[in-house]
């Protein structure tokens, strides 16, 4: 297991509860940035997958999979946090959810579609996933993947007055980011995650590579209902895209 994983898997560990919490509880953070951010999109993106064999890559808590049952599709996951699949299999106890690495797939059948929702930026090679991606798609097959914004997040916040803004070229966009993040949980706990920020021209290249084309890419752009229920949010995110989806296809 590669530090980034073991990272990756001690953070999600120690957050998992609080995690599904605020993603199914109503939590504003969750509920902003993941139902009425980036779900819409990668959704969009996947298009009707009744009857597609979908592997979610990192699965986390099962909503994902759990949504994409209800919409008919036959989905198989995988994620590096045991405490993270006890839950996604305790709210989807049907499905084959299994505790296993990006950079070493724990499932041999080829899918239709593999799906990451906000996952492979946790891991600093992604040549690996992308090669484990291409095993277990079909011929023709797609991987759906969202990250954060390569220019959005390669920008620094700076408080100005009582708000929190990106500055443009506080950072430089050629240089690969890390980026880490706290979160201090209900417990008393704190969880550090860290995330893997790469140019455009990188992931490009990475997914020529590795003998995929592009066939989508959509920056995200909240729902409009999202301007009455979190309008400060809302207003920010209709300036820049925090998260960009990409579709790719197995040649």
């Amino acid at each position: 297991m590669k530090k980034e994983e073991k990272d990756a898997k001690k953070a999600y560990d120690i957050m998992a509860q609080e995690y599904h919490r605020i993603r199914t509880k109503e939590g504003k953070v969750g509920r902003f940035y993941n139902e009425l951010l980036e779900m819409p999109t990668t959704l969009e993106l996947l298009g009707n997958v009744k009857g597609k064999k979908i592997l979610d890559w990192g699965c986390g808590s099962g909503i994902y999979a759990k949504l994409l049952t209800k919409k008919g599709a036959k989905v198989k996951g995988f994620d590096i946090s045991e405490e993270m699949i006890k839950i996604a299999k305790k709210d989807n106890p049907k499905l084959e959810l299994k505790i296993g690495s990006g950079t070493k797939i724990p499932f041999n059948g080829k899918f239709d579609i593999v799906v990451a929702s906000l996952a492979i930026h946790y891991l600093k090679d992604w040549n690996n996933v992308f090669k484990e991606v291409r095993r277990v798609l079909k011929k023709g097959g797609f991987f759906v993947f969202s990250i954060g914004n390569p220019f959005t997040h390669s920008c620094k916040r700076k408080k100005i007055g009582n708000k929190k803004l990106r500055v443009l070229g506080i950072k430089s966009y050629f240089k690969d980011h890390k980026l880490s993040a706290d979160w201090k949980l209900p417990n008393g706990k704190k969880a550090t995650i860290i995330t893997y920020i790469k140019t455009y021209e990188e992931i490009i290249k990475i997914i020529l590579k590795n003998k995929f084309e592009i066939v989508g890419y959509k920056d995200t752009y909240p729902l409009a209902k999202a301007k009455k229920l979190f309008p400060q949010e809302y207003e920010i995110n209709t300036k820049y895209p925090f998260f960009c989806v990409w579709k790719v296809r197995k040649k």
